[in-house]
């Protein structure tokens, strides 16, 4: 008798069977659309940018709408008084255009007298604080690229701010864990343990001061044009009673704000840097930031061929991680805030210094740390991420942060004061050591990958990852795996990671782990072991490791044509990042 082969079907007895369905590619689907296509840090930020979308708005306006959404509802991740850097891709353009979205210290304060006052110490709360940078950041981005007014792309986060909405088990825990740090300042207990204990999951979180300052810039959209009446929402928050009231709060808790300081702060908006890397152009954020380190770790592994290598086998992690310690030690040598440091960024992203750079590498061991910094070397926050690309083209990239145990809320405005001072340093011979009107180097740092083609446009891949120290690295990972590994969004990020800390932390008391790389548990035992024989200190990550980040992906499956595009999107499941298209 001829055995009967299943072809699946409803009448098969023992169908579907495996040998007609395979297993899942990924643990959630690679969502595909012709659309729009979103990710986020949480579903109704999706959610809040998809209706943007669906009313008729672009990809900036819905970011800009998620970006506000950001900071009313990840409220652990993101506030609207803290930075907000931005990258946007207008439809048809080979510009990629950077926001810098991070404030300044005060014209008052000096590494001198910083020092004087606190000793080597940087207390969280007014003394780190620099100018808040996410409204302006916002409202640059909607006046330079949008077309929507601040009203509207406001008004479901006032609402959200006024009514509340009941709090998920993620983020229910995270005011638990955070409340060992704000639970000193009482206006932060009053928003966020109303009952004075931590909240539990369905209880609603409520922010009618928030709400209250995003109604009153709203108000204050009024002008003879456009531009003029989004200038106007901006002097709102950055002049007058709004300004009056962070600038009192912030001298108080002994600060160094001043109302100049506010009134004369603007976001840079300037083209962003990048380089080229096996037919995308990579754009990511300035040297105000760590962004251009992903960059120079492209320009070194552009050197191997990373394609012939399995993935995640130790030959490729260690070539990456040895990749990422290089750029990151160049990292912490040269960058801060142009304004300020010189640094030479066409030299740093050459083809010749990453030629220098690769020579460092040995296949068979692990390099000592900062290998390229001469003499010695010198508390993590958390941040969230959200990319949109729209049917035309256009894409927003951002990454929004500052924790609420950072400093404590502003009485009456619902919002805390931006402390990166903590990511600027003591030491004077530091690029990024405390100046008057200086900016911190950020870690928040946002990418759009553009591959041009012969086509109707060029294809288009905002992604991004919250995560300190670990945000390039996790990004890096995960466009590598669609580049070299041709892994759809999804399963790029999903796919296991590493992390490498032989550096010193970006965040004050700057803890440096030397050697130390961190891999998740579902990289084989093997390759650990092979990892450790070649010098690397390794340390296991569980499985789905919140602190390996979550990174958000969408952009174009397939070069765009005449008959439109084809977009797909990925989501993070460490985190509660959320994708979202049509």
């Amino acid at each position: 008798m001829v055995e009967k082969k299943s072809t699946g079907g409803m009448r098969n007895f023992d169908s579907p069977t495996p040998d007609v369905f395979p297993p899942p590619e990924s643990m959630r689907p690679t969502l595909v659309g012709e659309h729009y296509m979103i990710s986020a840090g949480h579903p109704l930020v999706a959610h809040i940018a998809a209706q943007v979308l669906e009313r008729g708005g672009s990809a900036i306006d819905a970011g800009v709408a998620g970006g506000i959404a950001c900071n009313v509802i990840q409220v652990d991740m993101a506030n609207f008084g803290g930075v907000a850097p931005i990258l946007v891709r207008q439809a048809g353009s080979d510009e990629v255009w950077s926001i810098s979205g991070v404030g300044s210290w005060g014209r008052k304060v000096s590494l001198e007298t910083f020092v004087e006052r606190f000793g080597d110490d940087m207390p969280l709360g007014a003394p780190v604080a620099v100018v808040p940078a996410a409204p302006d950041a916002w409202i640059a981005a909607l006046r330079r690229f949008g077309s929507w007014s601040f009203a509207e792309v406001a008004a479901p986060s006032i609402a959200y701010a006024r009514d509340g909405f009941p709090l998920d088990f993620r983020t229910a825990t995270a005011l638990e864990i955070f409340g060992s740090g704000f639970g000193d300042w009482e206006s932060s207990r009053r928003v966020y343990w109303p009952e004075n204990r931590p909240p539990v999951t369905g209880e609603r979180l409520c922010q009618p001061d928030l709400a209250a300052l995003l109604e009153t810039m709203a108000a204050a959209e009024r002008g003879v044009n456009r531009d003029e009446a989004l200038e106007n929402v901006r002097q709102a928050f950055y002049r007058g009673e709004v300004a009056e009231q962070i600038v009192r709060f912030n001298q108080q808790g002994g600060g160094w704000l001043t109302l100049e300081d506010l009134a004369e702060f603007r976001c840079e908006v300037a083209p962003a840097p990048s380089i080229d890397y096996h037919g995308y152009r990579v754009h990511t954020t300035g040297p105000y930031s760590q962004g251009p380190a992903m960059l120079q770790a492209l320009a070194i592994l552009a050197g191997f061929d990373l394609s012939a290598m399995e993935h995640n086998s130790a030959a490729y992690l260690h070539t990456l991680a040895e990749s990422l310690k290089l750029a990151f030690s160049d990292r912490e040598r040269y960058y801060g805030d142009p304004n300020f440091v010189e640094v030479d960024l066409e030299h740093l992203l050459s083809k010749e210094h990453a030629d220098d750079l690769r020579s460092y590498i040995r296949a068979d061991a692990a390099l000592p740390d900062l290998p390229t910094v001469t003499g010695p070397a010198r508390k993590r926050f958390d941040t969230t991420y959200l990319c949109v690309i729209d049917r035309d083209g256009n894409a927003f990239s951002a990454m929004p942060s500052d924790t609420l145990d950072g400093g404590p809320i502003v009485p009456g405005l619902g919002i805390i004061t931006s402390p990166r001072g903590v990511q600027s340093r003591l030491d004077s011979k530091h690029p990024s050591a405390i100046a008057p009107g200086k900016r911190p180097r950020l870690t928040p740092s946002p990418a759009i990958a553009v591959r041009p083609g012969e086509g109707a446009d060029a294809m288009v891949m905002p992604f991004g990852c919250p995560g300190g120290d670990v945000i390039l690295q996790a990004m890096l990972q995960a466009f590598l795996n669609t580049v070299h590994f041709e892994m759809l969004p999804q399963q790029a990020v999903e796919a296991p990671r590493v992390a490498a800390f032989s550096f010193p932390d970006s965040f004050y008391p700057h803890v440096h782990i030397p050697g130390r790389l961190s891999v998740e548990r579902r990289i084989p035992e093997r390759v650990r072991a092979d990892l450790e024989a070649r010098g690397h200190k390794i340390h296991l990550w569980p499985e789905y490791e919140f602190d390996a980040g979550g990174v958000s992906l969408a952009g174009d499956l397939k070069p765009p044509s005449a008959s439109g595009r084809v977009l797909a999107a990925g989501a993070d499941p460490r985190r509660v990042n959320y994708a979202w298209g049509k």
